[in-house]
């Protein structure tokens, strides 16, 4: 579903721009867990302990927005702000950002809920229900996440001088409906799509001097002539997302850019390509697909990295896509931990590259080569060994190797997905 986005105006609201709002709020909304206390390592849709969907959090990060993001004008803030020690002033505030809430909510960018878990630890601990209304959750809705990778894919295609986008160009000439190469003789099974200059032009040379004194020219069937179009084809691709917990260790949160970038290209394809095909997988000790929609709330969790299996599921997906170009975009930051066995039990080896992990992860990019399947890996770490395997995995795939931060990455990929066609050896 395609959404159209206004700029909201209302009075009651000070003049805000919601959607430059939402925008600010991007890394509330996609959070992946970066920063909480605590955290469920066996599943990444987990909300234990999750304090990042909650409705505090929320009023939180819109008051930081509200004033420091440059949404209000000085003289609002001066207003909304007044005398700390005024309580009425403060409810004022508090009122403002409430209204807020309830305005992305009424537009379809966030649904709430009651938060039945804290409700009910705030019963135990009170022992009686002391009339106090129950805490709240948001969640993304479908709009939101689109609104996010529409404004992702704004700013990351304005950051490069791309002001539009149309479908994919490769080198090869096809009889296409928008004529820009020179015309061809007609075969049997081109498009038909004359070029009439051309046409008469060989029946003229054909009849020779006479053929303009003449009631009318005789076109044959040799005499046709085709225009040419540029062949743009149509790419079915698998992003596949590394949620192992490396991925918001080291004081870095580099899941949840990815998330956004994964947005902004379901963007891109859907308005830019429409019949170009875009699936999600997650990878992290075992892999599976999800929809878009649920990319929002998903959170990094299991510690080990089943590369091999998030190929595999990857290249299953794609050998059920009748497409020109078939696809995998990886986005990691860790070297392959762990394995599916035959029976279904997870080997797990955290420590160094494993060499039986790492033969058996090779032997299915070997795999998703000979099925046609391109694999562009984006690695978000620069370790020696890391570097080593991503550079093995592009020479076997014949892919891409990009060494990219989470800042950009968005560039990369996105780019990496614009030009590609052109760059592929056909």
């Amino acid at each position: 579903m395609k959404y159209r986005y206004t700029r909201y105006t209302g009075d009651d609201l000070e003049g805000i721009d919601l959607e430059e709002l939402v925008s600010k709020l991007s890394e509330l909304l996609l959070a992946s867990g970066f920063g909480s206390a605590s955290g469920d390592v066996d599943d990444p849709f987990s909300e234990n302990d999750d304090d990042q969907r909650s409705e505090q959090s929320l009023q939180d990060a819109i008051l930081d927005a509200l004033l420091n993001d440059g949404l209000l004008s000085d003289e609002a803030i001066s207003r909304l702000l007044g005398d700390p020690a005024d309580a009425d002033q403060q409810s004022q505030l508090e009122a403002l950002i409430q209204r807020i809430i309830e305005q992305m909510a009424q537009q379809g960018y966030i649904t709430r809920h009651p938060d039945l878990d804290a409700e009910r630890r705030q019963r135990e601990g009170a022992g009686a229900d002391d009339g106090t209304e129950p805490p709240m959750r948001f969640e993304m809705t479908d709009k939101g996440l689109d609104f996010l990778g529409y404004r992702a894919l704004r700013d990351l295609l304005g950051s490069v001088g791309h002001s539009s986008v149309g479908r994919h160009d490769t080198r090869d000439l096809a009889t296409g409906v928008e004529a820009s190469g020179a015309p061809k003789t007609y075969e049997f099974g081109d498009t038909l799509n004359l070029d009439a200059s051309a046409t008469i032009l060989n029946a003229v040379k054909r009849m020779g001097p006479g053929a303009l004194s003449g009631p009318s020219i005789d076109v044959q069937y040799d005499d046709l002539m085709v225009a040419q179009g540029e062949y743009q084809s149509a790419c079915a691709t698998v992003l596949m997302l590394d949620c192992s917990h490396s991925m918001i260790l080291y004081g870095e949160d580099r899941f949840t850019p990815a998330k956004g970038v994964t947005l902004a290209l379901a963007n891109l394809i859907r308005h830019q390509y429409p019949g170009d095909t875009l699936r999600v997988v997650l990878f992290h000790d075992s892999a599976e697909e999800i929809p878009l929609r649920q990319l929002a709330r998903v959170r990094v969790g299991p510690y080990y990295t089943n590369t091999r299996e998030g190929l595999r599921l990857a290249r299953r997906i794609l050998e059920r896509q009748q497409r020109d170009m078939r696809q995998i975009v990886m986005i990691t930051d860790g070297k392959p931990s762990a394995l599916t066995r035959p029976d279904g039990r997870i080997y797990r080896n955290a420590f160094g590259l494993d060499p039986w992990v790492i033969s058996e992860t090779f032997a299915e990019v070997a795999n998703c080569r000979k099925a046609g399947i391109l694999i562009n890996t984006f690695m978000l770490a620069r370790d020696h060994d890391l570097v080593s395997f991503v550079k093995r995995v592009a020479s076997i795939s014949h892919g891409k190797a990009y060494f990219t931060t989470p800042h950009t990455l968005g560039r990369y990929v996105l780019m990496d997905y614009l030009d590609k066609k052109t760059k592929t050896v056909h």
